[in-house]
């Protein structure tokens, strides 16, 4: 298991390099405007992927190794379908109401963030079944292509085509979606010959039931999040969210650890009928994820405000700020997806929706009374308080089913021994 996670650990990594690499000519070539909109169109099209995740989303992994994959595909292309075409008709009637509509969408993007969202969808699909399949390297690559592709293209729009607005960054996305999509679908290419078939209704239900609990949390966990975007937009303007934005990404570099921890654990247990096992597991990552993540977003956050002027230009010194704010929010939410992946594996995606809705009971007034007075550093002490509310939640919840005692979480010789033996199986 160790191998795959510095496999996925080296993917995220690689990934948040190419991400500094975007911001970086993001701040420099379109400026804090520009990329406030680019953030936007990015988290509309998270935020619609949540309807399409109902039945194409990350319940994928735990169905894959139970269903026909015939069967998962054709239920994942055609809500797909018929998910973008309903947005589309949204947006339509939308249309006849443009201040409502270009408070959420900005201005002259609705079209591309439809492709875009319509793109993942089917590159996502790509990453599940992969994942479902336990083949953490293949899911790697095509992650790597995305990113890659996304920041060389970004490259040429500014550079060799001259776009110096939002458009460069969108038209990056939906370039590096596509690329990974079309090698992605060679790669699941021989799930083909699996003849069997069940019935389309029936498994619908069930992943209906399942993705319903995953997706209505990460919904809330996104309004969350566009909440305060939108309050900062409201109090302080369009530039000060691309500040908040940018300092987020930094700051995400470090979700890399928990993340990549994460999806090896939700495999696994994916695949598992060992509940104690899948329990041990999930301690011994909880304890990995939150020591690292703590060291990493200490070290990002000790980076002098100069620095990251020099790097961003002026127009963005308010990051520091904001990665300070951020840093509890960093820890916890390693330890939020520990807990979620844990549940998921387990079929019990219910309680990261009540753990999420436990963060929104708190976020509600938390951005409207630290934002206007604290601007984003508000939004950032809003984000950690959510997330340490949720965690408190999960730990609670997790304690009941497992048995576990809060003592155990206290690192010991014995993970030590645990982890060195995981390494010097990476090297036989």
């Amino acid at each position: 298991m160790l191998k795959k996670i510095f496999g996925t650990f080296g993917t995220r990594l690689l990934n948040a390099l190419c991400g500094f690499v975007t911001l970086w000519l993001g701040a420099h070539f379109l400026g804090s405007v520009a990329w406030g909109i680019g953030a936007t169109v990015l988290l509309d099209v998270t935020l619609f992927l949540i309807m399409i995740e109902l039945l194409a989303g990350s319940g994928l992994i735990y169905f894959t190794p139970r269903k026909p994959f015939a069967t998962l595909m054709k239920v994942s292309y055609i809500w797909s379908v018929i998910v973008v075409l309903f947005i589309g008709l949204v947006f339509y009637l939308l249309s006849y109401f443009p201040d409502i509509y270009h408070s959420f969408v900005p201005e002259g993007y609705g079209q591309i963030t439809l492709i875009l969202v319509f793109i993942y969808s089917l590159h996502n699909f790509n990453l599940n079944i992969l994942l479902g399949k336990e083949r953490v390297g293949a899911q790697n690559i095509l992650f790597i292509i995305q990113f890659m592709t996304q920041m060389v293209s970004m490259i040429i729009y500014i550079f060799v085509l001259d776009i110096r607005d939002a458009r460069a960054f969108i038209y990056s996305l939906l370039t590096g979606y596509s690329l990974a999509y079309v090698c992605g679908f060679f790669t699941v290419l021989p799930y083909f010959k699996d003849r069997k078939q069940e019935s389309l209704w029936k498994t619908v239900k069930e992943m209906l039931n399942f993705g319903s609990m995953i997706q209505l949390s990460t919904l809330v966990t996104i309004i969350n999040r566009r909440l305060s975007y939108y309050i900062i937009k409201r109090f302080t303007g369009m530039s000060d969210v691309g500040v908040y934005s940018t300092g987020t990404q930094v700051s995400e570099a470090t979700k890399l650890i928990g993340h990549s921890i994460a999806l090896v654990q939700f495999s696994t247990i994916s695949n598992l009928n060992d509940m104690d096992l899948a329990a041990k597991i999930t301690v011994f990552f909880l304890k990995m994820a939150l020591i690292l993540t703590a060291i990493c977003m200490f070290i990002i956050s000790i980076i002098p405000t100069s620095v990251y002027s020099w790097i961003f230009t002026e127009e963005f010194s308010g990051i520091r700020s904001v990665l300070i704010s951020l840093s509890p929010a960093m820890v916890f939410m390693s330890a939020n997806m520990i807990f979620s992946h844990y549940f998921s594996g387990i079929n019990l995606p219910k309680h990261n929706l009540f753990a999420s809705l436990v963060g929104f009971v708190i976020t509600v007034p938390a951005v409207f009374i630290l934002i206007p007075l604290y601007g984003f550093i508000g939004a950032g002490i809003s984000v950690s308080v959510t997330y340490l509310a949720s965690v408190i939640y999960q730990w609670v919840v997790f304690k009941k089913i497992t048995g576990i005692k809060t003592k155990e979480l206290i690192p010991t010789q014995k993970d030590y021994l645990l982890l060195k033996e995981e390494v010097m199986r990476m090297f036989k």
